[in-house]
């Protein structure tokens, strides 16, 4: 399987988030991580960045932020133009999903952990 990096973003320390399992999931199926969140530490041998530099080797970014706080993230995300966008459950925002597609970023409803588990990520 090849390497799909993957920016995190609402990565957290917390080992009981969903963002935390995917982290090391990820890590354990051989993908490289960028851990984004506001949160200081890090996850699965990855710092927590704030969402300030702009990745631009991005294939997935996977969102662990709710829709209510993500309009202040819309430039860092698109900015960052990854080749998808996965909406895990919780975070779906359909004005993100409109502006991700009209830049050409495939967007998805779906969970990171469980498509790592059955094979499709």
């Amino acid at each position: 399987m090849p390497d799909k990096k993957t920016l995190i973003l609402g990565a957290t320390p917390d080992p009981s988030r969903y963002a935390y399992l995917a982290a090391s999931r990820l890590v354990n199926s051989g993908h490289s991580i960028v851990n984004v969140g506001i949160k200081k530490g890090e996850v699965a041998g990855v710092e927590i960045e704030k969402p300030e530099a702009v990745h631009n080797d991005i294939d997935t970014i996977t969102l662990y932020v709710g829709p209510q706080n993500q309009p202040p993230l819309y430039d860092y995300i698109l900015d960052t133009h990854p080749k998808r966008i996965i909406f895990n459950p919780g975070t779906d925002n359909s004005e993100l999903r409109r502006m991700a597609n009209e830049r050409g970023i495939e967007t998805l409803s779906a969970c990171t952990l469980v498509m790592l588990s059955t094979g499709e990520y």
